[in-house]
């Protein structure tokens, strides 16, 4: 283009354009590439450098596939020329021969190489994929029930003029409001990535204590994804009710009660492979008018066999334009995750502000116990974590970071997500499969009438018997001073957190729930 003596401005433009253009046939390549991997029982999730140095599968592609002008090109951009200029000086450089190659030779080539160059992270992640292949599998739905009738609109100036300052908690809403889970349910709905606790167990017994506390972030970040564009609230567990769910295809048997009313306490437990999780939740809401804040007070821990242990809070939410604009949610503040060996991290959710460009933003660091910062972590709640050498905080996303390897990614939204926009783990959570109906105690939350008659689109009957239960649940502070105990959790005299004591799962295989109140009946007063 020089020797035809074109302008240099166009010249600059096209270059511009080959490089966007080639940047975007890398990612579709990458993107093949994975899916070329996944034949022989690879996970997408293995882009990032093993432990020992080696080249992983990622990076291949990254380096075979690059121009020497390219090479210093972040792999996550697209037209980042900023980078040529901090790099090269802002000089575009083109060497006389550029290396090009046969798409077919590639693939034959790089999976020679792969099968003697497997890093830790392709180690883990094939590890926990085949362990699932394994697992016993259980076909669940994929979309709720047709509903059986027509929603009616509500007045909401009637209910907000009565709730502006109150606990969200002691308001009765309509079930108009509602989703057809309980906040049992959405406690479990935060383990939809649990494999990410599978493949830090994993790491932790190869000697990778780094990366276990990167796949414990990326595990603790995950739980709010399913929060985008959510504009429904769980329903208010009654005091005593329980939900179970027993996922042998993912390796995870859990557990949750409602142990106090006032306040309102929820505690779970969960097991999985090599790994166990607990907490205790009490959530304080206050009802704004235009805005929800929902602050929640505990602590949620995660214990491997091999006696490592975790420790983090969850950050605030606020639900903001109720009445006027766009729904939408946002969480912010500092979460700290403690560990009790090597490491502890600081991630750092962003508060959104009107001006913002980059919202849900994600950052954060690892420190070892003498202060020094060993990874930096950034990415965004609701789509992907990325970990890297480099300080985040001197950039705005992943996608500015050179050498940025990918620790988590959001699952693919649900094709029948309903109004409710549920994700396709969380249509699951309230489901009855063959035969469970039978093993439940009547204080299952699948068994809440209010609850199944609005997923069915029963509107009428859902919004009766959720005022008939909420009279009923204003008994339960009577109950509970009354010296009502939770049967299968204890609280801790030390701490004041509650514990699960064991037994549920040996009651079920009995099937005897002799002394679990029906608290879903009619109530008789005496």
């Amino acid at each position: 283009m020089h020797q035809e003596g074109l302008n240099e401005n166009l010249i600059q433009d096209c270059e511009q354009i080959v490089l966007s253009e080639f940047s975007s046939y890398r990612k579709q390549l990458k993107r093949r590439y994975e899916d070329y991997l996944s034949l022989f029982g690879s996970c997408r999730h293995n882009f990032e450098e093993g432990k020992d140095g080696s080249i992983t599968q990622g990076e291949l592609t990254r380096n075979d596939f690059s121009s020497s002008r390219h090479g210093n090109f972040s792999e996550y951009s697209t037209t980042e020329s900023d980078e040529f200029e901090k790099n090269d000086g802002g000089e575009l450089i083109c060497e006389e021969e550029t290396p090009f190659f046969d798409s077919v030779d590639y693939f034959i080539e790089s999976d020679n190489r792969s099968s003697t160059m497997l890093s830790d992270q392709e180690v883990v992640d094939t590890q926990t994929q085949d362990s699932s292949d394994r697992l016993p599998q259980i076909r669940r739905r994929t979309r709720l029930p047709e509903p059986t009738e027509k929603e009616k609109g509500i007045s909401l100036w009637s209910i907000i003029k009565d709730s502006v300052g109150k606990d969200l908690t002691r308001v009765c809403l309509p079930v108009y409001f509602n989703e057809p889970l309980s906040s049992l349910q959405k406690c479990f709905e935060d383990l939809e990535y649990s494999y990410l606790l599978d493949q830090a167990y994993q790491y932790g017994k190869m000697g990778n204590s780094l990366m276990r506390i990167l796949k414990v972030a990326a595990f603790a970040i995950s739980g709010y994804a399913s929060s985008v564009a959510r504009p429904c609230k769980p329903f208010n567990p009654l005091l005593g009710e329980t939900y179970e769910a027993d996922y042998p295809d993912r390796g995870v048997r859990f557990f949750a009660e409602k142990v106090s009313h006032h306040p309102m306490l929820i505690a779970c437990h969960c097991e999985g492979k090599g790994w166990k999780f607990w907490g205790d939740s009490n959530l304080k809401s206050k009802f704004w008018g235009q805005s929800i804040q929902v602050e929640p007070v505990g602590i949620l821990t995660v214990e491997f066999d091999d006696g490592e242990i975790f420790q983090w809070n969850k950050v605030t939410t606020t639900i903001h334009n109720l009445i006027l604009g766009k729904l939408y949610c946002s969480h912010h503040g500092t979460m700290h995750i403690k560990g009790n060996r090597q490491y502890s991290c600081k991630l750092k959710f962003k508060e959104p502000s009107l001006l913002d460009r980059n919202p849900h933003l994600v950052q954060g660091f690892v420190e070892d116990n003498d202060g020094s910062k060993a990874s930096f972590l950034i990415g965004k709640w609701d789509e992907s974590m990325y970990y890297s050498n480099s300080d985040t905080f001197k950039v705005r996303s992943a996608d500015q970071l050179k050498g940025a390897s990918l620790l988590w990614e959001k699952n693919k939204p649900a094709p029948n997500p309903t109004r409710y926009n549920l994700s396709s783990f969380a249509i699951t959570l309230n489901e009855l499969t063959p035969g469970l109906q039978e093993k439940l105690p009547p204080t299952d939350s699948r068994l809440r009438p209010d609850q199944h008659h609005l997923e069915n689109g029963e509107y009428e009957k859902a919004n009766a018997e959720k005022l008939r239960l909420e009279r009923r649940q204003r008994m339960s502070t009577k109950l509970q001073d009354n010296g009502w105990k939770p049967r299968w959790f204890e609280q801790d005299t030390d701490d004041g957190t509650y514990r699960y004591k064991g037994g549920y799962w040996e009651t079920r295989e009995k099937g005897h729930w002799d002394g679990c109140l029906d608290i879903f009946g009619e109530f008789v007063e005496t």
